[in-house]
């Protein structure tokens, strides 16, 4: 199949909203690249063998938002927040598994940098991280979809603040005290 440069991804979520049967192929032909580059930053704190890599996780994130023809989406950004939503869930899902299987071990702390990078090891890194998100999610919905999209999915001030509907520098406050909360949260003191 050959893709149109000129389409547009709002229209094509739209199409795929409305049942068309090729829109969502079409769909990930366009943003490909893009899915790719959040993959890719979702893996760079993990352990170099690990076992999926950013292809693999591309296809994973592919099957289950397969599912979500009758999603409301909200344009291009609303897909991307939701794309590296997904991504998440599925190194969860796979760190839960390769935890499982270790049968024991102890979660160990991990530091955040002003960039809060995960710099981990195991699955127990990841697991630890998704834990403090939902803590901070049931404390403050807000902070938390600040880091998905800044962290998880890579949008900047702007394109965050586009997402949400707010300033940018509400976007940049949200963001510098949700990483001081992580920070304490990581570290037992939250």
């Amino acid at each position: 199949m050959t893709v149109d440069p000129g389409l547009d991804v709002t229209q094509l979520l739209g199409a795929w909203q409305a049942g068309e049967g090729e829109a969502f192929e079409r769909l990930v032909e366009v943003v490909y690249e893009e899915l790719h580059e959040i993959a890719s930053r979702q893996l760079t704190g993990e352990r170099p063998d690990h076992t999926l890599q950013a292809t693999g996780l591309v296809q994973e994130a592919y099957l289950r938002l397969a599912g979500h023809d009758r999603a409301r989406w909200h344009g291009r950004l609303h897909f991307f927040a939701v794309a590296a939503r997904v991504m998440r869930r599925v190194l969860v899902d796979h760190a839960r598994g390769r935890k499982s299987l270790k049968r024991g071990g102890h979660l160990r702390k991990i530091s955040l940098t002003s960039g809060v990078e995960v710099s981990g090891d195991g699955p127990e890194d990841l697991l630890e991280v998704d834990e403090a998100l939902s803590r901070l999610e049931e404390l403050d919905p807000e902070l938390s979809q600040v880091v998905e999209l800044r962290f998880f999915a890579g949008f900047t001030h702007r394109e965050t603040a586009e997402l949400l509907g707010v300033s940018v520098p509400t976007v940049v406050r949200r963001w510098r005290t949700a990483r001081g909360w992580l920070y304490q949260y990581l570290n037992g003191g939250a």
